[in-house]
């Protein structure tokens, strides 16, 4: 014999169902209140555009006004011969990085992380070396001679 099925008073929504499993009530952070929210590649990938740039533009007065933007990368983007990894709109003074093709074709191993960093900042370089007209190595003499 069949059981019968409850009703149920009032619907619920999918999405309260995953965040309140077996009554529990919502979940908490996974860092808790004390410990610094966890970064992830997106995040790492943001904060390395913008300190370079904010980096260029005290070097650079040009810089001021200009808007730098993250995308993932979109369709007109990949060529037949290429993949264009930022857009420079110099009329518009604006700057858009493609994080997927920038990160994608590192072929890094995990750990590399250095080699990531260096890799977006250089691409931030050469992107604000075609929007001002200039060499990238003109932009900050010597910031790299350690390496």
């Amino acid at each position: 014999m069949p059981r019968s099925r409850r009703a149920v008073s009032e619907p619920r929504s999918p999405r309260r169902l995953a965040r309140d499993r077996h009554g529990r009530g919502l979940r908490s952070a996974v860092t808790g209140p004390h410990l610094p929210m966890l970064h992830n590649r997106l995040d790492e990938f943001d904060v390395t555009v913008g300190t370079t740039a904010a980096y260029l533009r005290g070097l650079w007065p040009e810089l001021d006004g200009v808007v730098f933007e993250v995308a993932q990368g979109p369709a007109e983007a990949i060529h037949d011969d290429h993949v264009d990894r930022w857009k420079v709109f110099h009329d518009e003074r604006r700057i858009v990085f493609y994080r997927l093709p920038i990160v994608r074709f590192l072929r890094l191993q995990e750990g590399e992380e250095r080699e990531e960093k260096l890799l977006i900042e250089s691409c931030v370089f050469r992107a604000i070396a075609d929007l001002l007209g200039k060499d990238p190595w003109e932009l900050a003499p010597g910031r790299y001679r350690h390496l």
